[in-house]
């Protein structure tokens, strides 16, 4: 089976040296996808990934295998906190509740896997009761931005024809909107539930957190029509190990380490746009507002 060893970085810094390494390396000639930012090699399996990236460390460039056949994916499944958007929306809450630093410290160590999800995010969220509701609104708006190259990916996927769904364990609130932001068909979350203009301090049972994540991938393949060979899922934290695991191509964006190590490909410096370069798309290929 052929292989394409993929080299991005963030725009504009993938410099010959680096692609000099690789090339020396493979006894392959580079093939360009973005200039400046990503090329692509022809090898026969995945064994010199872990060379690559001892080499190219000092670059800060990623380098991912990824087998040539079913390359293009069908499906894409994306978190939302710290992928999509570049905030955890929980801390950002707690910020105005002056929680920050008490909330984020239990949000670090849900996404690192050392504590379980749910029971953290009911803990997280009983500390903000009786928050005005229109605090939500606050953070959407003042705080809450897409990650480089979210769009383009959402965008260029969906336009290949690819299903596309956001998900997240945080909160409807901001799915709904970064949803729509990004352009992404559907999205999940969990919610956060008002009396009064209040916040309860209480999310709807059941919580969606890893198992619900991964239970999302296998049901939207299935009524998609797609292979889970065809599916891509990108996350950073512990609870997005079951879909990433699953998925055809499993992406960790920015990781924790729990996650980094688990998926088949890793984005450690470049932006969104990557993922599109891991699947083949060249730069004139990619939607961009």
């Amino acid at each position: 089976m052929d292989y394409r060893l993929v080299l991005t970085a963030a725009l504009g810094q993938l410099h010959d040296d680096a692609v000099e390494k690789i090339a020396a390396l493979t006894g392959h000639p580079p093939h360009w996808l973005a200039a400046g930012t990503a090329c692509e090699f022809l090898v026969q399996d995945s064994h010199l990934t872990e060379r690559a990236r001892a080499g190219l460390a000092p670059h800060r460039v990623d380098a991912n295998t990824v087998a040539a056949q079913s390359r293009r994916k069908r499906l894409l499944l994306a978190d939302m906190d710290s992928t999509i958007i570049g905030c955890e929306c929980l801390d950002e809450l707690a910020d105005f509740a002056g929680l920050k630093q008490q909330i984020a410290a239990v949000t670090e160590r849900a996404m690192r896997g050392e504590i379980e999800f749910e029971s953290a995010l009911r803990e997280r969220v009983a500390l903000l009761k009786g928050m005005p509701s229109s605090v939500l609104n606050r953070v959407y708006e003042e705080r809450v931005v897409l990650n480089p190259g979210a769009r383009a990916l959402v965008r260029t996927m969906a336009e290949a024809g690819a299903t596309t769904m956001l998900i997240s364990g945080g909160f409807s609130f901001f799915t709904s909107r970064v949803a729509q932001a990004a352009g992404f068909a559907e999205q999940q979350a969990n919610e956060l539930l008002v009396v009064d203009g209040k916040l309860t301090g209480t999310v709807r049972e059941p919580i969606l957190g890893r198992q619900a994540k991964r239970d999302a991938l296998h049901l939207l393949a299935r009524e998609s029509g797609v292979l889970l060979a065809d599916t891509l899922a990108i996350g950073d934290g512990a609870n997005d190990l079951g879909m990433i695991g699953d998925a055809g191509l499993g992406v960790a964006y920015h990781a924790k380490p729990i996650v980094a190590a688990a998926a088949n490909a890793r984005l450690d410096y470049s932006d969104l746009e990557s993922a599109l370069y891991l699947q083949g798309y060249r730069d004139d290929e990619i939607v961009r507002d």
